[in-house]
């Protein structure tokens, strides 16, 4: 290409950047992470292992820290047995069958001889009853027993801390042998698969702008990340009653995590007088 003609070129795509510019307005905002969680929990105790590190990723569900559960296990193991033993159950059931043959048995004799008496007849029908009524009241204290073994286990399990979802922990607070107190911050874990830029806009611009809406972000040098397209998902119904200002978030998608929660990005607006 002649040097004359490159020249031109390159002046005429300046004179569009710089007119491209004059009917813009750029908004600067911070980039946050779609969630950023402290973690705690509900009880006390000293903390036995921890199962994550800074900068780990982590699945939903995944064991993040373990208390001294030593004594639940203990309780735990006793409740199963408790449960699990059924000797007494099973002697009841077949006590109650075989009662229940003889009535039977009895009864068919009774209506077609009447070679057994009345009292004897009533006898066997009290035994049998008792021996329903024992079954029936078996039967309910295992389905207590089965209560206690269950909230056995869930007392033991709210001695470990398990990442609510997906992320990367990215602060551990505690140490192994440490004591915690319920409610503690113990650690941080970002999720930030999508990301969302919040900045502040005036009045005049807000007309143009709906949810739903597309919008490129581009973000500060130094963060050397490429600009992106997001999309507008909320426009604040209220505005900042010192500066007059109206709060819009962008959610950005967030492949590979190439955009850094907490730099600066910006977006464009079209020019609108005052």
């Amino acid at each position: 290409m002649p040097a004359v003609s490159f020249v031109r070129l390159a002046a005429a795509a300046l004179a569009a950047l710089c007119s491209l510019s004059a009917h813009a307005e750029q908004y600067v905002g911070l980039v946050h992470p779609k969630y950023e969680l402290t973690l705690s929990m509900g009880i006390g105790g000293v903390v036995s292992r921890l199962e994550a590190r800074p900068g780990q990723s982590v699945r939903s569900g995944q064991t993040l820290l373990v208390l001294d559960d030593r004594i639940q296990q203990i309780e735990v193991n006793r409740r199963q047995v408790v449960y699990e033993d059924d000797s007494e159950v099973r002697a009841a059931r077949d006590r109650y069958r075989a009662l229940e043959t003889m009535y039977k048995d009895s009864k068919r004799v009774f209506d077609s001889t009447g070679s057994i008496s009345r009292d004897e007849m009533s006898r066997l029908e009290v035994e049998l009853s008792g021996a329903k009524g024992r079954l029936d009241q078996l039967g309910a204290q295992k389905r207590r027993e089965k209560l206690e073994y269950e909230g056995a286990v869930q007392e033991r399990a709210l001695r470990v801390l398990a990442a609510p979802r997906d992320g990367v922990v990215t602060r551990v607070e505690p140490k192994v042998g440490e004591w915690t107190k319920p409610g503690e911050a113990l650690m941080v874990l970002v999720d930030a698969s999508t990301c969302f830029l919040t900045t502040n806009v005036p009045l005049r611009v807000v007309p143009g702008l709906k949810a739903g809406q597309p919008i490129q972000v581009s973000f500060e040098a130094a963060a050397a990340t490429a600009p992106v397209t997001g999309r507008i998902s909320l426009v604040s119904t209220v505005a900042d009653a010192a500066s007059g200002l109206v709060e819009v978030r962008v959610d950005l998608a967030n492949p590979g995590l190439k955009i850094r929660p907490g730099i600066k990005g910006m977006i464009e607006l079209p020019l609108v007088k005052k």
